[in-house]
C-alpha cells in the first residue's frame, strides 16, 4: 500500500511540472507558427488595410452626399442656381435673347 502511495505521488510530482512545462513549449511552437501562417498576422494586417480603404470611402461618400444634398437644398430655394443650371450645362437660353456665334 505504501509502495503505491508513494508511487502516486511521484507522478503526481512528475505531472506538476511536466505538464506546465509541456504546456509552455506548445505555445511556444505553435503560436508563433499560427501567427505566421496565411491566415494569421498577413491576414490581419490586410484586412486591416482593407478597413482604413473603407473608411476613406465611406468619408469620400459622405462628403459627396452632403455636397449633394447642399446642391439639392440650392435648387429648390434659388431660382438663379436653376436658371445657372440650364444656361451653363444644358445650353439653353431665355425666349428673348439671341445667340451670336464667331468663328475662331
Amino acid at each position: 500500500m505504501r509502495l503505491q502511495t508513494a508511487t502516486v505521488r511521484h507522478l503526481g510530482a512528475t505531472l506538476a511540472w511536466l505538464l506546465p512545462l509541456g504546456l509552455l513549449l506548445f505555445a511556444i511552437v505553435f503560436v508563433p507558427l499560427r501567427i505566421l501562417e496565411d491566415e494569421g498576422l498577413p491576414r490581419y494586417r490586410a484586412l486591416r488595410a482593407e478597413l482604413h480603404q473603407t473608411r476613406e470611402a465611406n468619408e469620400r461618400t459622405r462628403r459627396e452626399v452632403l455636397d449633394l444634398q447642399r446642391r439639392v437644398a440650392r435648387l429648390r430655394s434659388e431660382p438663379e442656381a436653376i436658371e445657372r443650371i440650364a444656361r451653363d450645362e444644358l445650353g439653353m437660353l431665355r425666349s428673348d435673347e439671341i445667340v451670336f456665334q464667331f468663328g475662331d
